[in-house]
């Protein structure tokens, strides 16, 4: 799809409201191990009025070549774990179809205060627990189990609330599974790969994709992923956690406001 016909002057405006959100996006996802659609989706909004659902649908078409560009920017320091990463996302095929099925059966305020509560639990966690750099990121036949179940409860969660995966997937295999926070992040970028490009089909197919914006950010955020990632490897792990848990409280508060803005509406 392209963009429709606007004067010269809105054309230049949303390529370079599209670059800029690219840039800051690459950077956070590089960062993080996150897809960037909590930055992308609300900026899209704001800045240039696209509705929530094209919104959505362009964020998760940028994703892909930004997702790609940090695995490999990852993989060249070792920390991607391509198994666990083909387990969650298996798991998140699966789980994202079941949150689409249950979207217009379940409460939205409900789900975003309970997102809410699980990152505050996660922040404080980040603060307790301090990943180790030099654990390998072993698997046995239960922790596959674990990491398929995970990916489906991420697809699901992606599919009600639309959150990217990473801002679950990253923090949890830190936590739960005992990753570094290299090779959290380094998976969760992989485990994106797919679930992007098959929500990406399913979005063309309901005209939910502007693919020339998509294209523009996925571009320019591409040029930023890498240092992103380059960022994270340098950083203590401590200050890794500290900044994670500072970008899950902002996305908490913006939940928050949403699920505020949602209740005084009705």
């Amino acid at each position: 799809m392209s963009l429709p016909a606007a004067p010269a002057s809105r054309s230049c405006r949303l390529v370079l409201a599209c670059i800029g959100i690219g840039l800051l996006s690459g950077f956070l996802s590089g960062l993080f191990g996150v897809g960037g659609g909590t930055v992308i989706v609300p900026l899209l909004v704001l800045l240039l009025g696209f509705d929530q659902r094209r919104a959505a649908g362009t964020s998760l078409a940028a994703i892909v070549p930004t997702s790609a560009v940090g695995v490999i920017s990852y993989a060249v320091h070792g920390s991607v774990a391509w198994i666990p990463a083909l387990l969650l996302a298996a798991g998140a095929v699966v789980g994202a179809q079941i949150g689409t099925w249950l979207l217009p059966k379940v409460s939205q305020n409900a789900l975003r205060w309970g997102f809410v509560a699980f990152l505050a639990v996660v922040v404080v966690s980040l603060f307790i627990v301090i990943p180790s750099r030099g654990e390998p990121f072993d698997v046995a036949w239960y922790t596959a189990i674990a990491l398929v179940a995970l990916g489906v409860v991420t697809g699901v969660v992606s599919g009600l609330i639309g959150v990217g995966g990473g801002i679950v997937v990253t923090p949890v295999l830190m936590l739960a599974f005992g990753a570094s926070d290299l090779i959290a992040k380094g998976t969760s970028l992989l485990m994106m790969i797919p679930t992007a490009i098959s929500g990406t089909v399913g979005n063309l197919r309901r005209h939910n994709v502007d693919l020339a914006a998509g294209l523009i950010i996925g571009i320019a955020a591409c040029a930023t992923t890498a240092l992103g990632a380059w960022v994270a490897t340098i950083v203590d792990p401590f200050v890794g956690n500290v900044l994670l848990a500072a970008y899950l409280v902002f996305i908490a508060v913006q939940m928050a406001r949403k699920a505020l803005t949602a209740r005084r509406a009705r």
